[in-house]
């Protein structure tokens, strides 16, 4: 028995401590100590040593038992995994506490009774002294008690946290990982409980958990202990914070989605064995967020503190404390999965077809795997679980993990992307697709599925066997051409995967998709729904602007979020943001949209791109762009975003569109913001000195002027045969474009379909020396290929990888 105390206090521990406090309680010491007086606030506890675990079982003589239990089990047999766990577990809490131990656990109590006042309630975790490494998260293995009172329920606690080192999945999890069972201790933490009961609580990652894209915070959070959270009961609220900009003094949130956070986990009323329980979360608090937007920035802060200290990506959990309001740290551990992958390998999953879709939810792994369905209700069931199949379930527990490891892929009804079922598919490197709700329901055992989570954000369960391929690219050895190979992008939620290709920016970043998918509503009908005749678009409309000041702020919010997504991603790289060029037709399928649109016979030549930018029918509509376009260069700092002018006709008309930019805070030339044309029209190229005075580059849209070149309709399939942007007379539009642009000094490229789809354009571009291709994320390898080896012959060498 050492003469030392078993007890150890937050305030004595670091992260060396991990030998005889786990890696839990280290971190939490490591914070206490350096971070708390820096502006983390960790609330105060106390570690019991790994020490106190070890002496309690050599005196209740439980080693020799828990040996013939565990050397040489066969973990695959599921059924005699369970028996040698609960028999081991039992041993280990019947072997309970020895006096002296029990002693110091009540003296440690009293006196943090002292610190904190009657009412105390404290969190007791286990800390196990081979967890939260850099290789490996034990995330979920072993258990925590929450809501514990007074020094009974405390020293019981304490008993079942010991005897949780042997719970099947931490058996199976040691073993996979190649851990000594009798090498690995377990230390508990006791720290004062944090009252989210009240408010809210989540976790945080220094990364994006899916790409691994270093540059934000990721932040979830639900109402209630953030069990839930973890556990993966509710599909939380998220939120991104960009890291560079944070550091540079912005404060904006660069994206937020709101959770469905159906429960949430609340301190049941009096005392009780079980002084938890889990509630419905009522309606008004689902359908707002948990956090403030200043919560959100202070949590981002904390986050990045922490990551500085330690020097690596981390997933920390947060809890705010409705009594006071404080946001507090109640644990943080290196991040295991996303910073591990490589930065100079890409790995991508790309779908080769479509099935009919199942069922959709939050994506997890960036991968696509398939087979027969298995749906499981409950513990009972996984016995019947064969490897391969698709596990599909409400929700999982980490007591499933040593079949999950079995599974292709995972499905749940709830949870979010930060939640078990999540955790353990990302270390497993198999797809997941939580919060799929009613997947239990839509999914049939036996049935045939493919799960795709490598079209974003948005994971897909389809019906049948979906064709798929894995491109691999070792990006070190990568040579990059002299022209600027860039990418077309227009889904935020692929950003932070797509900025990984080896590109130098976004030549075309879409303004449509975003309006179509993250708002659905016509601009016009938000700033004026009075004038919408139809009841039910008007119901919409209302519920989508429901948590903001009027229409037009909620369309400068999510417009501005999908934007900086996007450009966020790219920081510091170029990223060319095109205005919003939707046709009529287009403008009047949005939500409200008919009530403000003309009816036209050929849209495709009528009221768009720059024409709408100034006339009355659409000013205000317009207004509300620049205002986001403005929101993401000044409060977001995101600076490298360029502003594009679709479809201008005439100078005049450029000359307006310039100055009503200028009205609305886009100013051509302040701060840096560069403002291209489009180049897609005859006249634009018939004119290109005189637009070359009014505008700081050219993107070359290649259907447009291949449409108004050769006079042909590209929407009609009849004359679809003489679309040809190889034609002669395109070419030397092409050509005279890229002189031109020259000629006066400025960048031109194209951004258009045509080099995508054709490789001999974008070689008749890289001779006549174009600055830039702007290509589909799907052509970015071949063309970059291509073009290196063209400009080999050409004798410009190449630049360097990476």
């Amino acid at each position: 028995m050492p003469d030392e105390t078993y007890i150890r206090w937050f305030s004595e521990l670091g992260r060396d401590d991990v030998p005889s406090v786990g890696g839990k309680n280290a971190s939490l010491g490591e914070m206490y100590r350096n971070l708390k007086p820096l502006g983390v606030d960790v609330p105060d506890g106390f570690a019991l040593t790994a020490d106190a675990f070890r002496d309690a079982l050599t005196e209740a003589r439980a080693w020799d038992e828990l040996h013939g239990l565990l050397d040489g089990l066969d973990k695959s047999d599921v059924a005699g995994l369970a028996r040698a766990g609960a028999r081991a577990r039992e041993i280990v809490y019947a072997a309970g506490l020895t006096p002296r131990i029990e002693a110091e656990v009540k003296a440690a109590w009293r006196r943090l009774l002292s610190e904190y006042g009657e009412g105390l309630t404290v969190a007791v975790r286990s800390s196990a002294t081979a967890e939260d490494l850099p290789t490996a998260s034990f995330a979920g293995q072993h258990e925590t008690y929450l809501n514990v009172a007074g020094e009974a329920m405390l020293l019981d606690a304490v008993r079942r946290c010991h005897a949780s080192l042997f719970t099947d999945r931490a058996i199976s999890y040691r073993v996979d990982q190649g851990f000594d069972h009798f090498k690995v201790a377990l230390s508990v933490g006791v720290q004062k409980m944090v009252r989210s009961d009240l408010a809210s609580a989540g976790v945080m990652f220094t990364l994006d958990t899916e790409s691994g894209f270093r540059d934000a915070v990721f932040i979830t959070g639900a109402y209630g202990l953030g069990e839930t959270v973890v556990q993966g009961a509710v599909d939380p609220d998220e939120f991104y914070v960009h890291k560079p900009t944070f550091r540079d003094g912005y404060r904006a949130v660069l994206r937020r989605r709101l959770g469905e956070k159906q429960v949430r986990m609340v301190y049941r009323p009096g005392r009780s064995r079980e002084p938890t329980r889990v509630v419905q979360t009522p309606r008004a608090d689902r359908e707002r967020f948990c956090l403030s937007d200043a919560e959100v920035l202070r949590l981002a802060g904390i986050a990045i503190r922490i990551e500085d200290h330690y020097c690596q990506p981390m997933d920390i959990e947060w809890a705010k404390d409705g009594l006071d309001g404080g946001l507090y740290i109640v644990q943080a551990r290196p991040e295991t999965v996303a910073s591990r992958s490589s930065a100079l390998e890409l790995e991508s999953f790309v779908p080769e077809g479509k099935g009919r879709p199942l069922a959709s939810g939050r994506a997890v792994g960036g991968r696509i795997a398939g087979g027969p369905v298995r749906v499981v209700t409950d513990a009972h069931h996984l016995a019947s679980f064969r490897p391969g199949e698709v596990l599909v379930a409400d929700t999982t527990t980490p007591d499933w993990e040593p079949v999950m490891k079995t599974a292709a892929a995972i499905v749940t009804n709830r949870g979010g992307r930060t939640c078990h079922a999540a955790i353990v598919a990302r270390e497993l490197g198999i797809p997941a697709v939580v919060g799929a709700e009613h997947a239990t329901e839509a999914l049939a055992d036996g049935q045939t599925v493919t799960v795709s989570c490598a079209e974003g954000d948005t994971g897909m369960v389809y019906d049948g066997v979906v064709p798929f391929r894995v491109e691999r690219l070792d990006l070190s050895r990568l040579s990059r051409p002299r022209t600027r190979i860039m990418v077309n992008l227009g889904n935020p939620d692929q950003a932070f995967q797509t900025a990984r290709l080896p590109v130098d920016g976004v030549g075309l970043a879409r303004m449509e998709f975003i309006i179509a998918e993250a708002i659905k509503a016509h601009p016009m009908a938000l700033i004026h729904p009075e004038r919408v005749e139809d009841d039910g678009e008007r119901g919409r409309i209302a519920r989508l602007i429901r948590h903001h000041a009027d229409g037009g702020a909620c369309f400068v919010e999510r417009l501005s979020e999908g934007i900086g997504t996007i450009a966020a991603a790219f920081y510091p790289r170029p990223v060319i943001v095109r205005l919003s060029d939707f046709k009529t037709n287009e403008y009047a399928s949005l939500v409200g949209g008919r009530w403000f649109e003309p009816v036209e016979e050929n849209p495709m030549l009528g009221f768009r791109g720059a024409a709408r930018y100034a006339h009355p029918a659409y000013e205000e509509g317009f207004a509300l762009e620049c205002r986001a376009l403005a929101r993401v260069r000044r409060d977001m700092g995101l600076t490298n975003v360029k502003v594009m002018v679709p479809f201008c006709r005439r100078l005049d008309e450029a000359e307006r569109v310039i100055g009503a930019m200028a009205r609305h805070g886009l100013e051509r030339g302040t701060d840096g913001l560069e403002v291209y044309v489009m180049c897609e029209i005859p006249n634009n190229v018939l004119l290109v000195d005189e637009f070359s005075k009014l505008f700081d580059g050219f993107s070359i849209g290649s259907n447009d002027l291949t449409q108004l070149t050769l006079g042909v309709d590209r929407d009609s399939p009849l004359v679809a045969f003489d679309f040809d942007e190889r034609d002669p007379g395109v070419l030397a539009f092409l050509r005279q474009a890229v002189e031109g642009a020259k000629r006066n000094g400025r960048p031109c490229g194209i951004c258009g379909q045509a080099p995508s789809d054709y490789p001999e354009i974008a070689e008749f571009l890289v001779r006549l020396g174009i600055d830039s291709i702007s290509l589909t994320p799907d052509s970015v390898l071949k063309t970059l290929r291509a073009v290196v080896e063209l400009e080999q012959g050409l004798g410009r060498p190449a630049r360097d990888a990476g």
